[in-house]
Parts: structure tokens; sequence; C-alpha cells
């Protein structure tokens, strides 16, 4: 499991924006990934809770990882539709992302996401459900 979370590793670190943003992978298995973002001043918006871009993106590009895990040697994983429901305002120390593959296939995956607002650490820690995303994602031979 390691050289697979090694891999992703990898795989987040070739997109420049997800390095910018902050997104760190934390676990995978086929279909499944597990991002983090530690929030910072830089991903709030004007009233204090996280952007909805850097919402939005953490379960675009986790959605993606996730299909990504299963798509053949050879083939990269392209975002073809998705759709963000944001559910509350996001405040906290951390945004946790789990995506997951819902149906795969040999052109196109379907995927979904829940993204948590998660503010304080033990026994003290309260996770509160922020968004829910859904994502096709097209499966395209790599040049």
């Amino acid at each position: 499991m390691d050289a697979d979370l090694d891999s992703l590793r990898r795989f987040f670190a070739s997109a420049p924006f997800m390095v910018e943003l902050g997104v760190r992978p934390m676990a995978v298995e086929p279909g499944r990934v597990r991002t983090e973002l530690t929030l910072e001043r830089k991903h709030l918006q004007h009233t204090g809770v996280a952007h909805a871009g850097v919402l939005a993106s953490l379960a675009d590009h986790s959605m993606g990882a996730a299909a990504q895990t299963l798509a053949p040697e050879g083939h990269w994983i392209l975002t073809a539709e998705f759709k963000t429901n944001l559910l509350r305002g996001s405040r906290g120390d951390k945004l946790v992302c789990e995506a997951w593959v819902l149906k795969p296939g040999r052109q196109i995956m379907f995927t979904e996401a829940e993204v948590h607002a998660i503010s304080g650490e033990g026994d003290e820690q309260q996770r509160q459900l922020v968004v829910k995303a859904s994502g096709t994602m097209a499966v395209t031979q790599a040049k």
C-alpha cells in the first residue's frame, strides 16, 4: 500500500495547481482516495469561509485521482463533468476529502466525493460535511 501512496503523491505533485493549493494525498486503495488541505488565509473568501473554488478543486482532483487508480496503463483520467453541492460554509483547521469511484468503465467512470471541515484535535475534534460532489471522468489515451 505504501507504493500506491507514493504513486498517488507523485500524481498530485505533477499537478502544479494542487501543489500550490496545498492538497496532500493521505490514503489510497483501488477506486478510493483521501486527501487533506490545511486551511490558510489564502483559501478563504471575504466572509472567512473556504472559497467555493478551493472546495470544488479539492473534490474534483480527488475524484479524478480515485478514477486514475483504476485506469489502464497508458491512460489518463480527465474530468468531463462535475457537480459540487456546497452544503454550508466551511470553517475549520483543515478539509478532508474522501473520493471514490461509483462505476468504473473503459471510456467513462462515475465518481463521488465528500468534503468535511475539521476543527480541533483528538476527542475535541469536530467534523462537519460541507460538500457533496459527483463527477464523470473520461478515460483517455496518454499522449
